[in-house]
């Protein structure tokens, strides 16, 4: 598995990915009325604005996950879910920290990619509550030195 800069032909295979991995990340997090409304052209909308800030997980010549920064921020951190487990997150969390990735922010509730992060040495700086799609959330913000 390799990580590489996203390309705008990546968008689609990349959006496709998000809408798998979020309705499988966030079934339980979130209202079914937001995860529909989170498919593969809502995601192909952002990346379009944003591709040129992600990084891509390849295995066998086919993306298998991405990572969008943004100022030392991670904002998203996606592996399609058929391909969980074989190391592409770290790889891609690996290559954020090489580029100064210093935050990110998490559900509260999303205790499987919490352990990841914590797992990886991020470390939680504070928790609170925001608005996402429409209604109060809870959210732990991690920090990386």
């Amino acid at each position: 598995m390799i990580a590489r800069p996203a390309g705008a032909d990546d968008i689609p295979a990349l959006a496709a990915i998000a809408e798998r991995s979020y309705r499988a990340a966030f079934a339980d997090i979130l209202e079914p009325d937001v995860l529909v409304g989170r498919d593969a052209a809502f995601f192909a909308e952002r990346f379009t604005a944003s591709w040129e800030r992600m990084l891509v997980a390849v295995s066998d010549g086919s993306p298998v996950g991405f990572l969008l920064m943004t100022d030392h921020h991670i904002d998203m951190l996606f592996m399609d879910p058929v391909a969980s487990g074989r190391g592409g997150g770290a790889l891609l969390l690996r290559e954020a920290e090489a580029q100064g990735a210093k935050s990110l922010e998490c559900f509260r509730d999303n205790h499987a990619a919490r352990r990841f992060y914590e797992r990886h040495g991020w470390r939680i700086g504070r928790e609170y509550e925001r608005e996402f799609a429409g209604r109060s959330r809870h959210f732990v913000l991690y920090a990386k030195d």
